[in-house]
């Protein structure tokens, strides 16, 4: 048999080429989304480290064995981490783990789980989501009740979590102190609670603190945590904080379609991002970023910021033919159609100058109404 082929290259070409085009401008920036922005340079560099030869695949490689401890440091010793390919992914297998098929989800009316997951929880999870109207995008104890009733009535979907976010998708910020109430008050009533934790990494910017704090310490029963969003290429984690309450998360998430074979270049990505205070450099700025985005616009005849900043996000009311103007030279989202309220995120990628750029430009169509 002939010795096997020495492999430089996979293609068997040098090592720089690529037939692919860029087919952007990277120095093109948008408000629409912080998904906008493209890979950390050091998680770039992580998945090289990661690539080359051969590791067992579907989570079995030395990466995603590493990932547990780099977890534990940030969420306690019994917290055990499943990586999946998103956060869609990442709360609906996070969710059936914690839930009885008859099983149900309270949660806020503008919860992303119920207004911008295409109904994958229902759907695909088999859940019912309970949802209650709230101002800023927080639940309370008393708007838990709302929908906490009927234990025992075999004729309505059994209560069995309580789901938040942090933050909300209106960019607000729960305090430990808030969270802590709820997770109390849940497990008063026999539930689990579930944070949605896209933008974890903000909320621990803004708040000052570590994860635990208001996570693991509060009594968070078990999160996803946001990677995409703060400069990840894909992937997002499922992290189970209380075992006591989960059952068969490892066989949800294949059953869900979210188990990466090659999860080697998922775990490398929140190595890097954990491992050290990337994942708190890149929120903040991007916090740093919507700070300074506010204070330019407040000054503006004719914007009116319409909630508090207190992550990655403004939300303002502006004329609509000025916003419809604007959204010709940098991308972003109605929020409200009905009232005008626009949505402007930054990301970790977002400069002063970019910042700075916007402001100049919202001004300069306000002054043409």
């Amino acid at each position: 048999m002939a010795d096997a082929p020495t492999v430089t290259d996979p293609a068997g070409t040098p090592a720089d080429r690529t037939d692919a085009v860029r087919r952007h401008d990277p120095a093109v920036r948008g408000f629409a989304s912080d998904n906008y922005a493209g890979v950390h340079p050091e998680v770039l560099a992580a998945l090289a480290l990661a690539n080359g030869g051969h590791q067992v695949a579907y989570g079995e490689d030395a990466y995603t064995a590493a990932l547990q401890e780099v977890f534990r440091r940030h969420f306690g010793p019994t917290a055990e981490v499943f990586p999946v390919f998103n956060g869609t992914g990442a709360n609906v297998t996070g969710l059936q783990a914690v839930t009885e098929r008859w099983g149900a989800v309270v949660c806020a009316e503008s919860a992303h789980i119920h207004v911008d997951e295409c109904g994958a929880p229902e759907r695909v999870g088999g859940l019912k989501l309970l949802t209650v109207p709230t101002p800023d995008g927080k639940l309370t104890p008393e708007l838990i009740d709302r929908q906490a009733y009927g234990f025992d009535d075999e004729h309505r979907a059994q209560p069995q979590v309580v789901s938040i976010a942090q933050t909300t998708e209106l960019g607000t910020c729960y305090t430990p102190q808030e969270v802590a109430a709820i997770c109390d008050h849940a497990h008063q009533l026999g539930l689990a609670v579930h944070m949605d934790g896209a933008r974890l990494a903000n909320a621990a910017a803004t708040l000052g603190v570590p994860l635990a704090r208001f996570t693991t310490e509060a009594g968070v029963d078990i999160l996803s945590f946001g990677g995409t969003k703060n400069g990840l290429l894909l992937g997002e984690c499922v992290v189970v904080l209380d075992p006591q309450r989960v059952r068969g998360l490892r066989y949800l998430r294949k059953l869900s379609m979210q188990l990466a074979s090659k999860m080697r270049f998922v775990s490398v990505q929140f190595e890097a991002l954990l491992a050290g205070d990337l994942w708190l450099r890149s929120a903040g700025h991007a916090n740093a970023m919507a700070r300074r985005l506010e204070a330019a616009v407040r000054g503006i005849e004719g914007v009116r910021v319409t909630r508090s900043v207190q992550s990655n996000a403004v939300f303002a009311v502006l004329p609509r033919e000025v916003a419809e103007r604007l959204q010709k030279r940098f991308r972003f989202y109605f929020w409200d159609e009905s009232t005008g309220e626009v949505r402007w995120m930054c990301a970790f990628d977002t400069t002063e100058a970019d910042v700075d750029a916007f402001a100049a430009a919202i001004a300069e169509e306000v002054a043409h109404v």
